[in-house]
């Protein structure tokens, strides 16, 4: 199976990128700035179809399995919020692979994805810790993926497909928060975006505690993501646990 260097890490320079225009007009500094490393410890499934050869591969794999399986992941999170208008940038990487044995032939899957969500967003009433606000951006989704077919019989030779594409789809979504007290909130968040792919959507419901210099945050995460190219059509569906520190300055 194969092990790559994570190609993921080029994907930070953007994300400084997309967030200093954010800093450079911020109203004179007065935006409130998070900075989050997060875990989000998912459960993988996965739909692969391809049409020539007609195949269809299907895996689901739990968080506990995906440990064993991963050629690497990043994932981090930066946000700037005033008190009507906000930025973020959301980064995710991840290297999974798998083999798996079937009636006739076994399989070889490697599956690497980069996920970046870039966004503003929208306060109605003007608070920056509570209530609803709306955002709306870009969703960009690298994909690679490798395919092996081994069949079972050595007359039959070995098949091996390979799917690189990128995604550039129009993410819009909302956000509401709840603040308990001074050291305990809540946030439910739904997005959907489409453009490029066949859709994605994702749902995610986050607690918070409040500490002196920023907050714990952990919760729940859902997101399936639809995609397809010539001859490959690939869905992803990732759920589980998630868990991060913010550091506010």
């Amino acid at each position: 199976m194969k092990r790559t260097i994570p190609r993921g890490l080029d994907a930070f320079p953007l994300m400084l990128l997309l967030a200093w225009p954010c800093a450079a007009n911020a109203h004179g500094g007065d935006w409130d700035w998070m900075v989050e490393p997060y875990a989000w410890g998912a459960s993988i499934g996965t739909d692969l179809e391809t049409f020539q050869p007609p195949t269809d591969v299907d895996n689901e794999t739990s968080f506990s399995d995906v440990i064993d399986k991963l050629d690497g992941v990043i994932q981090a999170r930066v946000e700037g919020r005033g008190d009507r208008f906000g930025a973020f940038v959301d980064f995710t990487y991840l290297g999974l692979g798998d083999e798996k044995q079937r009636r006739v032939l076994s399989t070889e899957t490697d599956l690497d994805t980069r996920l970046l969500d870039a966004a503003v967003s929208w306060r109605p009433a003007g608070r920056r810790d509570t209530g609803l606000d709306v955002f709306a951006g870009l969703r960009y989704i690298d994909v690679d993926v490798t395919a092996r077919f081994r069949p079972d019989d050595p007359a039959f030779a070995t098949r091996v497909l390979d799917g690189s594409r990128s995604y550039s789809d129009f993410l819009f979504g909302g956000r509401y928060t709840w603040r308990f007290s001074e050291r305990w909130g809540m946030t439910v968040r739904g997005d959907v975006s489409a453009g490029d792919t066949e859709g994605t959507w994702g749902t995610s419901l986050m607690g918070h505690y409040f500490t002196r210099n920023g907050m714990w945050l952990f919760g729940y995460r859902y997101l399936a993501v639809e995609l397809g190219n010539d001859n490959i059509d690939t869905e992803v569906r990732m759920s589980g646990p998630q868990v991060g520190y913010g550091f506010r300055f």
